[in-house]
C-alpha cells in the first residue's frame, strides 16, 4: 500500500472508526505497508490533535420535576409501563406545552440605600419599554407576568404590562435576587451583598449563610414555576417571569440539568429576554439566552 493511502487512513481516524485504525496498525506490524510507509507516525500525530473525550453523562433525567406520569400515578411509582395507556393514565399525562419567558429587570440605581431607593434609571426605563415592545410585537397570548417584589423588577414589570394589557401581575418574594449556590470556579467579581461589608474574618460565614438562605429560597421558586404543564391543562401557554440574573441563571442552568455551580459563567443584558420551553414529555429546550437584539447598541448595558 503507498504512502498516499496510508495518509487517507489517518486522516479518516479523525472522523472514522477506531476499529479501522486497529486494524490498520496490526497490519503496518505485519509489514503489508511497506518500508516508505509512515503509518505509525501518522496516525500518532492524528491522535494528538484529537480533542479529549467528553465525560460520561447519565442521560437525561424525565423525572427532573417529579411530574413525569411514568414515574408517579396514584401516588406511587409506576410498576410497568403499560399502565400509561390506562384510562387513569391518560388523564395524567401532560398534554400542553409551556413556554417560559424570563426577564432580567432593567438598569437601575446602584447607590441606593435599601431596596426601595434603587429605582430604575432613566436609561432603565427606556429598555424596559423596548421589552414590553418586544413581547408586544411578538403577538402571543401570554396567560401571566409574574415578578420579583423587590422595586427594580416591580417597575421593570409594570412598564412591560402597559404594552400587555389584560395579562395578570403578580408579585412573589421567592423571586428577589440573591445568591443560589456558591460559583464554580471561584470569582473575585462578584461577592454574595451580606460578604461585600464584611471583615475578611467575618466574610466565610456570612456567605455561607446567605448561600444556605437564598439558595433554598431560590430552588424553591424553581421548583414553583418552572416545570411541565398540569395534565389539567390542555392549551399551550405564554408565561412571564421578571426577575434577576442570578435567578435566571440558576434556573437555566437547573431546567437543562447543568450543573447549577455555574450559573456564574453567564452573563445577561438588562431587559433581556430567555426562553425556556418544556414540553410535555419533560424535555426542556433554550430557545434564546439573554436575548437583547431588539435594542439600540447604546441602550445595552449589564449592571
Amino acid at each position: 500500500m503507498s504512502f498516499r493511502r496510508a495518509i487517507s487512513i489517518a486522516c479518516g481516524f479523525a472522523g472514522g472508526s477506531a476499529v479501522l485504525v486497529c486494524a490498520a496498525v496490526a497490519a503496518d506490524k505485519q509489514g503489508y505497508f511497506g518500508e516508505r510507509c509512515r503509518l505509525r507516525e501518522t496516525l500518532a500525530a492524528v491522535y494528538a490533535a484529537q480533542p479529549p473525550a467528553w465525560p460520561t453523562v447519565n442521560g437525561w433525567d424525565y423525572n427532573w420535576d417529579k411530574r413525569d406520569p411514568l414515574s408517579i400515578m396514584n401516588g406511587r411509582k409506576k410498576e410497568s409501563a403499560g399502565d400509561i395507556g390506562s384510562p387513569d393514565g391518560e388523564n395524567n399525562k401532560p398534554k400542553a406545552t409551556r413556554y417560559i419567558c424570563l426577564i432580567r429587570h432593567s438598569q437601575y440605581n446602584l447607590k441606593g440605600e435599601g431596596d426601595k431607593e434603587k429605582i430604575l434609571t432613566p436609561l432603565g426605563r427606556e429598555q424596559a419599554e423596548f421589552t414590553g415592545q418586544r413581547l408586544a410585537a411578538l403577538g402571543l397570548k401570554y396567560d401571566v407576568l409574574i415578578h420579583s417584589s423587590m422595586t427594580r423588577a416591580t417597575e421593570t414589570a409594570n412598564i412591560i404590562s402597559k404594552y400587555l394589557p389584560g395579562v395578570e401581575l403578580v408579585s412573589c418574594d421567592l423571586l428577589r435576587e440573591g445568591a443560589p449556590i456558591e460559583p464554580v470556579p471561584p470569582v473575585t467579581h462578584w461577592k454574595p451583598e451580606a460578604v461585600v461589608s464584611a471583615k475578611s474574618y467575618l466574610a466565610n460565614l456570612k456567605a455561607l449563610s446567605q448561600y444556605h438562605e437564598d439558595g433554598a429560597r431560590i430552588e424553591a421558586a424553581f421548583r414553583r414555576y418552572i416545570h411541565r404543564a398540569d395534565p389539567k391543562q390542555k392549551e399551550d401557554s405564554y408565561e412571564i417571569i421578571v426577575c434577576h440574573a442570578n435567578v435566571i441563571r440558576y434556573f437555566v442552568c437547573r431546567a437543562l440539568q447543568f450543573p447549577p455551580e455555574g450559573w456564574l459563567r453567564m452573563g445577561l443584558n438588562n431587559g433581556s429576554i430567555t426562553w425556556l420551553t418544556i414540553r410535555p414529555s419533560g424535555r426542556v429546550a433554550l430557545r434564546s439566552l439573554g436575548d437583547s437584539g431588539f435594542m439600540p447598541p447604546e441602550k445595552l448595558s449589564r449592571t
